[in-house]
């Protein structure tokens, strides 16, 4: 049986990450680099530094903190719902991927400076018109004397235009690996696209016959690359949840204080209806990323199973609670000037990054179907 609750560890983590979150990036700041070319805001970027999120879930003698996904899942919480940008997130999976499969030597050189914050690394895995999981993949690792060849096209890779290393998903003998690129080497192509998210930027890279030293293969398989995704999948849920959460509450500060007919339009029953609606799609998005991010720290054998779970939920969840939010703020949802409209477009794409509903479905059914007493 799992305890839910947090230990005083974590809400000191919470806390410390919404404090900053709202005095250094409240929503006029998110406003104010909508429109920016640059990702990061390099201010913001140092104190989260400060704070020790890249490094949150790296080995203490890089100088990381060694805390696991129930941590990292807590601030990317508070991400989601400050609408905060930056590159924590995509530092965060490529560390843990270098930490658990680099060369000590490639360990040594990297996630140092990933834990320190000098520099940040993004996972360029999704590729255009496929599904975000390993049968997607179609970039290309090739053996060519002492380097290996790399290309392929990436999209929606995060972060991408001011990282210093991208962490590369392609397929050497048929078989998905994963090579850890210098965004400035020669044949990489980094493009910014133009996305629905105006909280976050996301690049299309390309890679054209990019030669990377064999020692830049990171010794992960299928396997391990899966439970990367899965680790990834389950840290988008906790942004959505954020965005969930901080959505449910402007709905109802809105629904208590709009007056309609002589008293507040949350006075009426298929108002109150529609906010426990939403609240009730919270609660269920919190318990199932909660579970999925502990049983990936305890090692549970239904790990793997309880990501799908969680991610198959939120993706779906996140988009109702956006529209039952849109629906009650009325005229004034649909205007720029107010916020709701970011949380929206922040909450669809979460919706489909690291694989949208009918991805983890599938690979949930296959886990059902494989383990029929379980169901």
């Amino acid at each position: 049986m799992m305890d839910f609750e947090l230990s005083e560890e974590q809400e000191m983590l919470r806390e410390a990450s919404r404090d900053l979150l709202s005095e250094r990036a409240p929503i006029e700041h998110v406003r104010a680099w909508a429109d920016r070319a640059e990702d990061v805001d390099p201010e913001v970027w140092r104190l989260t530094a400060a704070l020790g999120w890249p490094g949150l879930g790296l080995p203490e003698e890089y100088g990381g903190a060694g805390q696991g996904l129930v941590e990292l899942a807590l601030v990317a919480e508070e991400m989601g719902r400050a609408l905060g940008r930056g590159p924590v997130t995509p530092t965060v999976i490529a560390g843990r991927a270098l930490a658990a499969a680099g060369s000590p030597a490639l360990r040594a050189e990297v996630l140092p400076v990933l834990a320190a914050g000098s520099d940040w690394a993004t996972w360029a895995f999704a590729e255009p018109h496929t599904p975000w999981s390993l049968d997607g993949v179609r970039a290309t690792a090739r053996c060519d004397g002492d380097a290996v060849v790399l290309d392929g096209v990436k999209t929606a890779v995060q972060d991408a235009g001011g990282a210093r290393w991208l962490l590369v998903t392609a397929r050497q003998d048929g078989v998905p690996a994963s090579f850890l690129v210098d965004r400035t080497a020669p044949g990489v192509t980094v493009r910014r696209q133009r996305v629905l998210d105006l909280t976050r930027s996301f690049h299309e890279v390309r890679f054209e016959g990019v030669r990377v030293p064999p020692d830049r293969r990171l010794a992960a398989g299928p396997g391990e690359i899966q439970r990367l995704l899965d680790e990834a999948s389950v840290l988008r849920c906790a942004d959505a949840l954020g965005v969930m959460e901080r959505m449910l509450e402007l709905t109802v500060e809105h629904t208590t204080s709009r007056v309609q007919f002589g008293r507040a339009i949350g006075a009426f029953q298929a108002v109150k209806h529609a906010c426990a609606d939403m609240a009730l799609r919270v609660h269920g998005a919190r318990a199932a990323t909660g579970y999925a991010a502990m049983s990936a720290d305890a090692g549970a054998a239904d790990a793997g199973r309880a990501a799908c779970a969680a991610a198959s939920y939120v993706a779906v969840v996140a988009g109702e609670v956006a529209a039952r939010a849109l629906q009650l703020h009325g005229g004034i949802g649909f205007t720029w000037e107010h916020e709701l409209h970011l949380h929206l477009r922040r909450a669809r794409a979460d919706s489909v990054l690291y694989g949208d509903a009918a991805v983890h479905r599938d690979r949930l059914c296959t886990f059902l179907r494989a383990s029929p007493a379980a169901t």
